[in-house]
């Protein structure tokens, strides 16, 4: 019982100061909290708003088991932002130049962002490995090199040809075929539920999310590999000793950190079906709020991420009803990281000093009884 208060008492404490302080900020910018409050959750117990929420949670869920994996191996891979950026205008390329059946056509597709963001993490690795390069500065830097540089630079080369009269909309990379389209899931929801409607359509992707999810967890803890990630990252110097290459083991958790986060665009391709010229961006900075307010835990992170879509889907209604500006919603994404990250902390530090204490009585305890033995026996 002590064990699950313990677990219940961060996440309880964080959603009531969640709470609180939005609260109070709604007051603040003039807003009713309570009638906010309402129309978010009004708006949410809709099943066209349900898929809409379960399509941005797909997204933020692969972005933060990519940054779990190193966070695992205490690295700290920022540049989830640029792989997954590079990784979708690679994969929408060559996609969109193939003409294959269905399901081949889809699997390289994913193979080629999967092996794009492999290789771009991996710059980092090297770079740590051989040079001493600390992986924030590199990801930082080689995210500039990304978005400000390489995908600038490949979208005019990469230009679909365009009519004389053409549109925004005409700007893009060449159009993939259908068949290299992840099909939507909407018949499988609808097993469940009613009909969809409004013309939403829940993306195939979550199944991909759910696969990547397991993966994570079997990787983690079912395999040596996930042994050796986890040793280096609590004591390098210990897994070393145990024979755990820490260079290969660094670009190796890196690579497979931009895989996943190669997975990340294929959810906006499967809907757009080519890179567009105004791409979804910040996913790879959200992922890592979220595996933070997950914890790390494929498990956690699915509510995170789940959190995190619901504020940002909400931001809208509130801008519709007017009741609040839609930016509330961000800033209550940033107050929940926070007052995670409190309450976390808080309940570490207590369990921390329950386990001395009772730790304490322990050895106490056998102290005593030894000394009624020794006496006994003389």
């Amino acid at each position: 019982m002590r064990r699950i208060a313990f677990s219940l008492a961060a996440p309880v404490g964080a959603f009531v100061l969640t709470v609180i302080i939005s609260t109070i900020a709604l007051w603040i910018f003039g807003s009713d909290p309570f009638e906010a409050y309402g129309d978010m959750l009004g708006h949410a117990r809709k099943l066209e708003t349900q898929v809409d929420i379960l399509n941005r949670a797909t997204p933020f869920y692969l972005s933060a088991v990519a940054a779990a994996i190193g966070f695992r191996m205490n690295l700290f891979n920022i540049g989830v932002e640029g792989q997954y950026l590079i990784a979708f205008l690679v994969a929408a390329q060559v996609g969109g130049l193939i003409s294959l059946p269905t399901v081949l056509h889809i699997l390289i597709i994913m193979i080629v962002a999967m092996i794009t963001g492999a290789l771009y993490a991996g710059i980092a690795g090297v770079l740590k490995t051989t040079r001493g390069v600390n992986e924030v500065v590199s990801t930082i830097m080689l995210n500039a090199i990304a978005v400000g540089g390489l995908i600038a630079w490949l979208q005019r080369e990469w230009q679909a040809p365009l009519p004389e009269q053409f549109s925004s909309s005409d700007l893009g990379t060449n159009p993939i075929d259908d068949s290299g389209l992840m099909p939507t899931i909407n018949g499988l929801l609808e097993i469940f539920t009613r009909e969809v409607g409004q013309g939403k359509e829940l993306t195939g992707m979550l199944l991909i999310a759910v696969l990547v999810g397991i993966g994570y967890h079997v990787l983690l803890n079912r395999t040596r590999f996930g042994f050796d990630l986890r040793a280096s990252g609590i004591n390098p110097f210990a897994a070393r000793a145990g024979g755990v290459p820490p260079k290969r083991m660094v670009v190796a958790a890196m690579m497979l950190s931009g895989a996943v986060a190669g997975l990340i665009g294929v959810v906006e391709l499967a809907d757009r079906g080519k890179f567009p010229p105004d791409p979804i961006q910040g996913l790879g900075f959200a992922g890592i709020a979220v595996a933070l307010l997950g914890r790390n835990h494929p498990g956690g992170m699915v509510f995170s991420a789940l959190l995190f879509a619901f504020l940002d889907v909400s931001s809208g209604v509130l801008d519709t009803t007017g009741v609040a500006s839609r930016e509330i919603a961000t800033i209550m994404q940033g107050i929940v990281l926070l007052t995670a990250v409190v309450a976390y902390g808080v309940a570490s530090r207590v369990k921390e000093r329950d386990e001395a204490r009772t730790a304490a009585e322990a050895l106490a305890a056998d102290a005593s009884a030894s000394t009624e033995t020794v006496g006994a026996s003389a």
